[in-house]
């Protein structure tokens, strides 16, 4: 474990000066206007990458798609469009003078191959098991099972990054997890019924495993947000390509783009489209990772719960009732809870800053009396 915390990262926001850096630790310091700008920003990358993601995942799936390993693969694959930002960041971050003995040793190549290959074939587990539960369970209840990983990583949060729960956080959290129940309730029985009963219990404990495996990943990722994204995808894109010719899958992918109810056109922009929101909300999630939390980027992940029947109803025509309507006010009402702690968080930094500053200054008249 103590190796562990020496293999640290230290990659920030470039632009930034030292007492506006925000570390991905969730502690309290005063927080500029450019962090609020950041974080929203991310949070809309998260719920509309994610929505969109899982939105034609869905419509893969419905329209004649099949194949669990190339699902699988959309997931990872995109990670190319992130490399131009990597090389634009690499050098500002070389640049950045610190001091010997606040920097960790960085490890050796064959530790960080190691590291980043063990990720990789964790997200390759983690985004076929995805799979399995988008293509035989329900929407809603994919969203709820999916929300489980609030639960999962208040867990590994709390042993591996000391995470601290207030009233506030703890409010969100189990509203933002009612609201996924409520759509769980109202699960499309008639979807279900499409399926047999081993798939579907298939279905369920994937998505169950996926939720908790992505929870311990967020929970041990670095601040290295970039690295950490780019690096993983590659080797999880490679053992995507692995699983699908072991599987044979790859031979009827063109019998499944030419059956494909839209189109050949329609089957690749899907797949395409799929693996750039996928990206987006990537970085969407790790990007709140390192300005607030592990916690914090989970609870918007979930605030997608009811989001998803929402878009639903409005690209597929699904029923909307009474039920849906909660379930968005109860995860609007979990997202404010969460974003009030933050504001008290920042109003008691503030005012520490301001009493230390004081404390200073008398310090400093009573040393120019003497």
């Amino acid at each position: 474990m103590e190796e562990g915390q020496t293999f640290e990262l230290q990659t920030r926001v470039v632009g930034q000066n030292q007492d506006e850096d925000i570390p991905f630790t969730n502690q309290s310091q005063p927080k500029h206007y450019k962090w609020w700008i950041r974080v929203i920003s991310y949070i809309l990358f998260l719920i509309s990458g994610q929505s969109a993601a899982i939105l034609l995942g869905r419509l893969y799936f419905d329209k004649g798609g099949n194949s669990k390993w190339m699902a699988t693969f959309v997931q990872s694959a995109g990670f190319p469009i992130l490399l131009p930002f990597l090389f634009y960041f690499s050098p500002f971050v070389k640049s950045v003078p610190v001091s010997v003995t606040s920097v960790p040793r960085r490890p050796k190549i064959s530790t960080l191959v190691f590291l980043y290959s063990a990720f990789g074939l964790l997200l390759t587990g983690d985004n076929l098991m995805y799979s399995y539960g988008l293509l035989y369970l329900p929407v809603s209840t994919y969203s709820l099972l999916c929300a489980t990983q609030l639960a999962f990583n208040a867990v590994f949060s709390f042993f591996l990054n000391s995470q601290k729960f207030s009233p506030f956080i703890l409010n969100s959290v189990i509203l933002l997890t009612i609201s996924a129940s409520l759509l769980a309730v109202n699960s499309d029985s008639e979807n279900a019924s499409t399926v047999s009963k081993g798939k579907y219990v298939i279905g369920f404990l994937c998505t169950v495993g996926a939720s908790a495996t992505y929870s311990l990943y967020l929970s041990l990722t670095f601040s290295a947000v970039l690295d950490m994204q780019i690096y993983p995808s590659f080797v999880a894109t490679c053992g995507c390509v692995v699983g699908l010719f072991a599987s044979g899958e790859w031979r009827s992918l063109s019998k499944e783009m030419k059956e494909y109810k839209e189109g050949k056109v329609s089957y690749m922009m899907t797949l395409i489209f799929t693996a750039v929101t996928w990206q987006v909300a990537s970085i969407g999630l790790l990007g709140l990772i390192f300005e607030v939390s592990s916690l914090f980027s989970n609870v918007i992940s979930t605030l997608t719960s009811p989001v998803v029947p929402i878009l639903a109803v409005i690209f597929f025509h699904d029923k909307m009732d009474g039920i849906k309507a909660m379930a968005m006010l109860l995860a609007i009402w979990g997202f404010l809870s969460y974003i009030y702690q933050q504001y008290l968080d920042d109003s008691k930094s503030k005012v520490k800053k301001k009493m230390k500053a004081n404390s200073n200054e008398a310090s400093l008249g009573l040393t120019g009396q003497v």
